[in-house]
């Protein structure tokens, strides 16, 4: 408990520095929100006004001042171009965002995993030398080309799913997976291709060490000795997962763009183009949670797989 208390506390200043620094890259950068909203016809007046409006011509130091207030009550501000609460556009955003980021960590798992303990144990072999060279090309073709492919190939000629589009979770589960598979498998090749590779190298080295050897020489079978180097090889696989899921939680920006789903990928461009400060603050802050929740979930977990770690 006194370590999960210091881990937790440790992730208090990373938050507020998080904080700080996407209010000040957001407020540094070029371009004039107020500009926009007004158009191209508004006069220097019409321009003053907004700015008075929107509080941008307040000092620096007060602007962050207000909008840290707001955010110690939940408050991640007002879109200016939609008047929408920041909260509710990124509820309505995060559904499509997490249901791809969750299918694609499920999918990428049960595949590269086996895959890649395949490959460590046939290091050498045909087998072995197949396995990477997919690894390679999947991690290396372009998310979009893959994603125009399978478009093309599973939506437009066989016609199995939909090529464009989110079906949420209310409308049934079948609708719901077959709106996914479509993304889902196009970015899981990307994380398949690293964590099979990711799982061969940690495999490969576990099973040289001395105990696999002894038990091999046992008699023990090939599964239970497999079984034990996963473990022991499990927690450079267990952080490469959970860094995974942190990114495709901030925002899988190519994939949804290619399928135009509704997701945090596309709120985030749509708010980039006009200069919309408050939702991009809000993004940034919420991948950033995300990412730090999750690491510090992936650090708690390495006690289960090490009990050297517990102690």
């Amino acid at each position: 408990m006194q370590y999960i208390l210091k881990r937790i506390l440790a992730v208090i200043p990373v938050v507020v520095v998080v904080a700080v620094v996407v209010f000040l890259l957001i407020h540094l950068s070029p371009g004039d929100p107020a500009a926009l909203i007004a158009g191209d016809f508004a006069t220097t007046d019409d321009i003053a006004k907004l700015h008075e409006a929107l509080g941008l011509n307040e000092p620096l130091w007060r602007q962050f001042m207000l909008w840290a207030l707001k955010l110690l009550h939940g408050d991640l501000g007002t879109s200016i171009f939609t008047q929408t609460p920041v909260t509710q556009l990124l509820a309505q955003r995060l559904g499509p965002t997490v249901s791809i980021a969750v299918l694609t960590t499920l999918l990428s798992v049960v595949v590269a995993v086996p895959l890649g303990v395949l490959a460590a144990y046939l290091a050498g072999s045909w087998i072995d030398r197949l396995l990477m060279l997919f690894a390679v090309l999947a991690f290396s073709v372009p998310v979009f080309l893959v994603g125009y492919l399978f478009m093309y190939s599973f939506g437009v000629k066989l016609q199995w799913f939909p090529t464009q589009g989110y079906v949420s979770l209310s409308h049934g589960l079948v609708p719901w997976l077959r709106s996914l598979v479509l993304p889902c498998v196009n970015l899981a090749l990307v994380y398949i291709a690293l964590l099979t590779r990711m799982t061969r190298a940690t495999v490969l080295d576990v099973l040289h060490e001395d105990y696999i050897r002894t038990a091999r020489a046992k008699g023990l079978a090939v599964l239970p000795v497999l079984g034990h180097a996963l473990r022991n090889a499990a927690i450079p696989i267990a952080t490469t997962v959970g860094v995974g899921v942190a990114l495709m939680l901030g925002g899988v920006v190519v994939t949804e763009t290619v399928f135009a789903i509704p997701g945090i990928g596309r709120l985030v461009i749509d708010a980039v183009l006009h200069h919309d400060y408050p939702v991009i603050q809000g993004v940034l802050l919420v991948s950033a949670a995300c990412y730090v929740v999750i690491n510090l979930l992936i650090d708690l977990s390495y006690g289960l797989f090490d009990p050297r770690i517990r102690y």
